[in-house]
């Protein structure tokens, strides 16, 4: 199949599925700020009492009795979790688990006890049967269209008004509850209309991803959205897009993977928790601030920072020493004379490197124009020289603060000043807080800045 392809079966298909995909991302924004991933899950477990009541009411499995019957225990698991939670302060997800096993408990006897004779497909439940939506239709403006394309659309709508008439209040009730009630938002009722829409949404999706998949549909894309950015406008676009881009992937893949393994096809909802997944995964992985190869690049770009301030620091005492003979903040007694220069290899007995760090630093050193190398040794430039002489002193004014204001010895400064030496940008302040001082605890010249 291609995109040119393409049946007005498969697009029906994948309609319902971003459909149902973008409902259910759109309230899962706020579960996932509000830590309670969960409800969804519990919801869709506990429904079955209501399903179960409305077939005995009814005597009939049509959709409108079933649906109305599991929205509304839906909402009542949410207030029984609350109210657990509440009056018996006991903690959230405990409630949860204490009223959806309970309700669904209660289900499961409603059904044996009462319902035994109703045919219940059990991976229509766990799945969803989005692939035969298009067979079940309604006229709707004189077009025949998929029930579940039309009660789908009209959730997805009254979620996007609610959300976008309450998104302040829904904003600050689910961030701080506290500061909601104090700004005259009742975060109670913010709660429960989340809630309630939840379960609608739960419920209405069923048929398209199951009761199980829909936990993935209603966390997974906020959860990614959530890697990508910090502000709560962008999240819930870019969940939308996460969830539609995972019901064409998912419905595509359903339709290409297996076949090329030799298996048949397999179904639409679950590989789009497949493709949701791997989004999620690709976000893990390459999200900009919070991805792991981001916090590694970030550890690796300030490790190697720091070593090049160390090399800095390690050259400008050389300078020092070779100008004064001593070194009274930190002597290196290994080094034989007094050299203004260092070889690679003192350079790492002194930072303690390892060689594939050191040779980087020392490279990227180089480039920026702060140290020259001659004769298999390293020197400072003009630039590296300035840049030395800044670490030193703002090394000598910690040790000096330290000292002077947490009462350390002068042999036990050294070890935390040459960790907060490469906080610069307090010089000044350090400088000021100590009245200029001429001299650090160990009797060494600050030097002056410039």
């Amino acid at each position: 199949m291609t995109l040119t392809s393409l049946s007005i079966v498969d697009f029906w298909i994948i309609l319902a599925a971003a459909l149902c995909a973008a409902a259910c991302a759109l309230l899962g924004n706020f579960l996932v700020l509000r830590k309670m991933s969960m409800m969804g899950d519990a919801i869709s477990h506990a429904v079955l009492p209501g399903l179960a009541v409305a077939f005995l009411l009814t005597g009939s499995v049509a959709s409108v009795p079933m649906f109305i019957g599991a929205a509304v225990v839906g909402v009542l698991t949410a207030f029984f979790t609350e109210w657990v939670h509440s009056a018996g302060k006991v903690d959230e997800g405990a409630s949860m688990g204490v009223v959806f096993t309970g309700l669904f408990a209660l289900g499961l006897l409603l059904i044996v006890q009462a319902a035994d004779h109703v045919d219940l497909d059990p991976s229509c439940v766990l799945y969803g049967a989005v692939e035969l939506s298009p067979l079940d239709t309604v006229m709707l403006a004189g077009y025949e269209v998929p029930r579940a394309v039309a009660v789908l659309s009209v959730v997805l709508l009254i979620d996007a008004l609610v959300v976008l008439l309450f998104y302040k209040e829904l904003k600050i009730s689910s961030f701080d509850p506290s500061l909601a009630t104090t700004l005259g938002i009742n975060s109670r009722f913010m709660h429960y209309l989340l809630m309630t829409l939840v379960a609608v949404t739960t419920v209405a999706s069923f048929e398209t991803v199951g009761s199980i998949l829909v936990v993935a549909m209603l966390i997974v894309p906020p959860a990614t959205a959530h890697l990508l950015t910090d502000r709560l406008g962008v999240m819930i676009w870019l969940s939308l897009v996460l969830a539609v881009a995972s019901a064409v992937l998912g419905h595509f893949g359903a339709i290409w993977i297996p076949s090329l393994f030799g298996f048949a096809s397999t179904t639409t909802a679950g590989m789009m928790a497949v493709a949701t997944g791997l989004l999620f995964g690709l976000a893990v992985l390459l999200a900009p601030r919070y991805g792991v190869l981001s916090k590694v690049r970030h550890r690796a770009t300030l490790s190697l920072r720091i070593l090049r301030e160390d090399v800095l620091g390690i050259l400008a005492r050389a300078e020092e020493r070779a100008l004064t003979g001593h070194d009274a903040d930190r002597p290196l007694e290994r080094v034989a004379g007094v050299p203004e220069t260092l070889t690679t290899e003192e350079l790492r007995e002194a930072t303690l490197a390892r060689p594939l760090s050191l040779r980087m630093a020392l490279w990227q050193m180089v480039r920026r124009g702060e140290i020259a190398p001659s004769d298999g040794r390293y020197g400072l430039t003009d630039r590296g020289r300035s840049q030395g002489r800044d670490l030193i002193r703002s090394h000598r004014l910690w040790e000096t603060y330290l000292a002077r204001h947490l009462n350390l010895a002068g042999d036990h400064v050294h070890v935390p000043a040459d960790r907060l030496e490469h906080v610069t940008d307090m010089a000044e302040r350090l400088d000021a807080d100590l009245d200029r001082p001429g001299q650090d605890p160990h009797d060494a010249q600050i030097p002056r800045p410039g």
